[in-house]
């Protein structure tokens, strides 16, 4: 295609506020599943996306649900298993020992760049959890699918 034929950029689109093409707009991740390593990766793509300005919501449900729990001071993610059988606690001092951040820094992260964090209603309802259970410390927004495809647009949604 010559430039002749080639359509004008979109005015509005990425470019014109300098951003490079392809760069996503937004990131929705539904969180699902039980094992903690990907909890874990969940939060880090919600971190690093909100840190170079990308808007993100991480929607947690079913098992997932658990990492958000505060049991007596305890935090829910460290009673999860990892897929390779460690337990939750395990793994994140395991990642501490090699450099890898936290589950506490990568949710601390979250928070101070305005990840938006919700918990499916209906997840919390099918593991026997309430919004008590969940973490006092964090701006945890309760809702649905419904809430969530709202929230997430057009964009594409990914699935840990």
């Amino acid at each position: 295609m010559s430039d002749k034929t080639r359509p004008d950029p979109d005015p509005s689109g990425p470019e014109a506020a300098g951003e490079p093409a392809g760069r996503p707009r937004r990131l929705s991740v539904v969180v699902y599943s039980e094992a903690a390593d990907k909890v874990h990766y969940a939060l880090a793509m919600a971190s690093a996306a909100a840190a170079i300005n990308i808007p993100a919501t991480l929607f947690f449900t079913m098992g997932a649900a658990r990492a958000l729990i505060d049991d007596s001071g305890t935090p829910g993610w460290a009673a999860m298993t990892a897929g390779d059988g460690r337990g939750g606690a395990e793994l994140d001092d395991d990642y501490r020992a090699r450099g890898v951040a936290a589950f506490e820094e990568l949710i601390e992260a979250c928070s101070a760049l305005g990840v938006r964090l919700m918990v499916c209603e209906m997840g919390l309802r099918a593991m026997g959890l309430a919004r008590g259970d969940l973490r006092g410390d964090l701006d945890i927004v309760e809702g649905g699918l419904v809430t969530f495809f709202s929230d997430a647009g057009d964009g594409p949604i990914t699935f840990l």
